[in-house]
């Protein structure tokens, strides 16, 4: 059952990459649990929705979000923590979001926000969506009616929520 408005974010481990180039783990309720965060999950790193409008929207938009008093961006994605890392690198997402790395889509599923990409030679992938969370609760959740779609999860369409 996917999470509503109004349920508290799931609190599973999943992996960031630490200082010494070592995936750490972290939870996802202590990185979502307080003030106001904006997540939005990706089906996967390096792909062409993803890399061309999803992520960029919101390493543009970080400014204009923290101006309307969120907190943290975090972004999540079934990769490995170095693909992630190697994909903020790529474009410039480093000290704008946090890169959380739900390499088994445990968190994804606990969402009730996976999918079944074998078809596509990509295994278990999370949908593409954007969530407010305010103090661990969610407060507003839009998912795309597609993975390849990027309109209702991208920075622009949140910040014309907040």
């Amino acid at each position: 059952m996917t999470v509503a408005v109004g349920d508290k974010i799931p609190d599973v481990e999943v992996k960031v990459l630490g200082a010494d180039g070592m995936p750490t783990s972290v939870s996802t309720g202590e990185v979502l649990g307080s003030g106001k965060v904006v997540l939005f999950g990706v089906p996967g790193a390096f792909t062409p929705a993803c890399s061309g409008a999803h992520l960029p929207s919101f390493v543009t938009g970080a400014d204009a979000l923290a101006g309307k008093g969120v907190d943290a961006i975090v972004c999540v994605a079934i990769n490995d923590a170095w693909v992630l890392d190697a994909w903020a690198d790529a474009h410039g997402a480093k000290g704008k979001i946090t890169m959380l790395a739900d390499g088994n889509g445990t968190f994804a599923d606990a969402m009730g926000l996976s999918f079944d990409g074998s078809g596509f030679g990509l295994g278990k992938r999370s949908l593409r969506y954007a969530a407010v969370i305010e103090d661990g609760v969610i407060s507003r959740l839009e998912v795309e009616e597609s993975p390849i779609n990027v309109d209702v999860s991208s920075c622009q369409f949140v910040l014309s929520t907040l």
